[in-house]
């Protein structure tokens, strides 16, 4: 019985508040915003999933373009390396008679000439190179792959038809032709093309990489974070721990916010007048394009760390100095430990759009066609979002694989610094 009791006392109040407080005009209401709270969650559901599909197509466009500069077709000859020729230093006509040797039924000068186009201007260099690591094979017959033409490159990968008249296409029908034969008797191939990797940049796609292009971007990069990391993280404890509240300090913090989001081209253009035209540095170093980055990240540095400071509970500053420890004790010892993964991930975050900037670079000269590799910061450099941006204007069609290629590589960078900055925030990172 007392349970009956307790069982309608407790569904009174539903019943009452039903019939008593919940209008037929309030219950419409109620329905109104969970409905506008249903189609609030259904838009953003929707923007997150055009944001990735974009996103998806944007990658899978770079992919499908890019994947295939990972691969270079070489040729494999039968080289007879005569000492007259070596000492001659005549490596191509080396290797233009062990092409003809593979090809004997083209004899006509025209034909020749077409069967010589198939093999790569550098060609010759890598067959000095073997002889120069080896000499004595000098006087011998050796078996050599070295680099095709970009058009024969492109053919094997299907970017040249040969359902085409031959008038509309890059190869005639006495090139495919050779390629046919080279490649029934397994004398054609694609390799993975290692040149992309330890070469800088050239003329012949075939011959060009980005190996340049990333020292460059290395020690512009140790450059930025060895100004900025340590003048950064300064100012942002001396502006948040020690600094005044006055006019002063608030002008400067207004200033800083504002520096953080002005167009990167400014600062290309500041260092082109202060580093090049006052101080006279040398032009495409990495020393400069260090210096304007360093300019260019130290504001998101600043800011990044004093939100990080500030994320420091006052009780850890008081209990440090409840015990006797000085303000620059409490700071050192506590309080940046502890603000360490903001500081960071901040810095990272900075490094990682300095590594993407292309504008500041353009303007201080880093554009300069470079082919050496940079061994210093006064050499002359190029960096890798300027190598893609110089390889997107090339007009030949090998270009186009390799500037996806390169920005694959890019965009592979960029994820690495990011997550790295996650890592260390999930590491470090304390809960109060």
């Amino acid at each position: 019985m007392t349970d009956l009791v307790e069982q309608d006392m407790r569904a009174m109040p539903v019943t009452v508040s039903k019939s008593r407080y919940q209008s037929a005009e309030f219950s419409a209401r109620l329905q109104r915003r969970y409905a506008a709270e249903r189609r609030f969650r259904m838009a953003g559901i929707a923007a997150v999933g055009i944001a990735s599909l974009m996103l998806v197509v944007l990658l899978g466009s770079i992919v499908s373009k890019g994947y295939t500069a990972f691969w270079q077709t070489e040729i494999r000859l039968e080289v007879t390396l005569d000492k007259a020729q070596v000492e001659e230093r005549n490596y191509m006509a080396i290797l233009r008679q062990a092409l003809y040797a593979q090809v004997p039924e083209v004899t006509d000068r025209a034909g020749r000439r077409s069967l010589n186009e198939l093999l790569s201007s550098g060609a010759p260099y890598q067959l000095e190179k073997l002889v120069t690591d080896n000499p004595s094979i000098v006087g011998t017959k050796q078996t050599v792959w070295v680099l095709a033409d970009d058009e024969v490159d492109q053919f094997r990968k299907g970017f040249i038809r040969r359902d085409v008249p031959e008038a509309e296409r890059r190869l005639n029908d006495i090139k495919i032709g050779a390629i046919d034969k080279l490649a029934a008797s397994g004398a054609i191939a694609g390799t993975f093309n290692s040149t992309l990797f330890s070469v800088g940049d050239s003329r012949e796609p075939e011959q060009a990489g980005i190996w340049g292009a990333i020292v460059g971007s290395a020690l512009t990069l140790v450059v930025t974070m060895l100004l900025s990391v340590p003048i950064g993280v300064a100012a942002a404890v001396y502006l948040e721990e020690f600094a005044p509240k006055n006019r002063w300090t608030d002008l400067i913090e207004v200033n800083i916010n504002n520096l953080a989001a002005v167009p990167s081209i400014i600062f290309g253009l500041l260092g082109l007048a202060v580093f090049l035209g006052f101080f006279g540095l040398p032009r495409s170093a990495p020393l400069v394009g260090g210096l304007v980055m360093a300019l260019m990240t130290l504001p998101v540095i600043i800011i990044a760390s004093r939100v990080a400071l500030k994320a420091v509970p006052p009780s850890i500053r008081e209990a440090a100095l409840g015990v006797g420890a000085s303000p620059l004790q409490t700071v050192t010892h506590h309080v940046l430990p502890l603000a360490l993964p903001g500081i960071l991930t901040g810095t990272i975050i900075g490094m990682a759009r300095a590594l993407g900037e292309t504008a500041p670079l353009l303007m201080i000269g880093m554009v300069a066609f470079i082919v050496d590799i940079p061994h210093g910061l006064t050499d002359s450099a190029t960096a890798l979002p300027v190598q893609i941006y110089m390889w997107a204007d090339s007009p030949e069609r090998a270009f186009t694989e390799r500037t996806s290629a390169a920005i694959m590589i890019l965009l592979g960078f960029l994820i690495l610094m990011n997550g790295l900055a996650v890592f260390l925030r999930k590491k470090f990172e304390r809960r109060w």
